[in-house]
């Protein structure tokens, strides 16, 4: 996860967290999800039996600031005002979003910064985020855990909705309806998600993307 010049210079910057499900795993466990559910690579976007594994600035300059809060929020954002924080951001994308927000541990940071964050508009949840000790610490005892020297979110909502939640844009976008027996990994959703971003990227120039992919959901082990 690098650095990306549409964050705001701020004077926080966290170390960047590597693409790896030990370390995401391990963040999203110290802030309040059960070891039940973590994050675990996806090898293949082509090959079904894998799957079993499990331009924005020209987009942007369309799109309106987002607003939203509270209850009636289809999906909950955060805003990325940190630098370096891109994973930590898609992380909590993840967890606050969808069914494995529903096994959140009671009382723990992760229960509490979700309750603080509900009614906040954007803005104020980027502060909630950036003033958050437990947050910072969290974070930076899972990016010691990488394999490597570390240089965002896709979610079905409740209402069978692909949403992108990064931090960066001006806001979640919606990016189609799955019907009800197609998950994040199906073919419909990859359409909207991953190949769509790829294609985008190749046809910006960029065809040789080298790229990790991680899903949140049961661990079996």
């Amino acid at each position: 996860m690098t650095d990306n010049p549409d964050v705001p210079n701020t004077q926080k910057a966290f170390v960047p967290l590597e693409n790896n499900p030990e370390v995401m795993s391990h963040l999203v466990h110290q802030l309040g999800l059960p070891k039940t559910i973590g994050f675990t690579d996806v090898f293949s976007i082509d090959e079904p039996d894998l799957l079993a594994f499990k331009s924005r600035t020209a987009e942007d300059s369309s799109l309106p600031e987002y607003t939203g809060s509270g209850p009636a929020e289809p999906v909950t954002w955060f805003k990325q005002t940190i630098r370096n924080a891109c994973g930590l951001i898609g992380l909590l994308h993840a967890v606050s979003n969808g069914e494995s927000k529903k096994h959140i541990t009671p009382g723990s940071d992760l229960d509490q910064l979700l309750r603080d964050a509900q009614n906040l508009a954007p803005a104020q949840r980027a502060d909630l985020l950036y003033e958050s000790k437990a947050l910072e610490s969290a974070h930076a005892d899972a990016a010691k855990l990488g394999d490597t020297a570390a240089p965002e979110a896709e979610d079905r909502g409740d209402d069978g909705t692909l949403w992108e939640l990064d931090g960066r844009r001006r806001g979640p976008l919606a990016r189609g309806k799955l019907a009800e027996d197609e998950d994040a990994l199906s073919e419909a959703a990859l359409a909207l998600g991953v190949r769509r971003f790829l294609k985008t990227e190749a046809d910006g120039g960029n065809p040789d993307l080298r790229f990790s992919l991680v899903s949140l959901g049961p661990l079996f082990d």
